[in-house]
């Protein structure tokens, strides 16, 4: 049986798994899951986006900042965002806090 996405809103806030890690590497952040040994890469957007994230923003600030930073339409940038987040949980890098 297929896993379900958690249904993401931008009120919610994430917490990076204990098992995660993550690094800045010629502008792209590299996240290791330790647990599974796999490899995650964001571009500077994404990673952008994950930093907001892990510094506790809920994934409206997280948007409201990135569209500052970028000239992003605030509803593509809210998709994105949320799918980002659902990726994210359903890999097990982060959780819904």
């Amino acid at each position: 049986m297929p896993v379900m996405s958690p249904v993401m809103k931008l009120a919610d806030k994430v917490a990076v798994s204990p098992q995660v890690t993550a690094r800045e590497v010629s502008g792209e952040t590299v996240i290791l899951d330790l647990e599974s040994g796999n490899y995650y890469g964001l571009n500077p957007v994404g990673a952008r986006m994950w930093q907001l994230m892990e510094a506790g923003n809920s994934l409206s600030a997280v948007c409201d900042a990135v569209a500052e930073e970028y000239n992003v339409p605030l509803d593509v940038l809210q998709r994105d965002v949320l799918k980002l987040a659902c990726d994210l949980v359903d890999k097990k890098l982060v959780s819904v806090k």
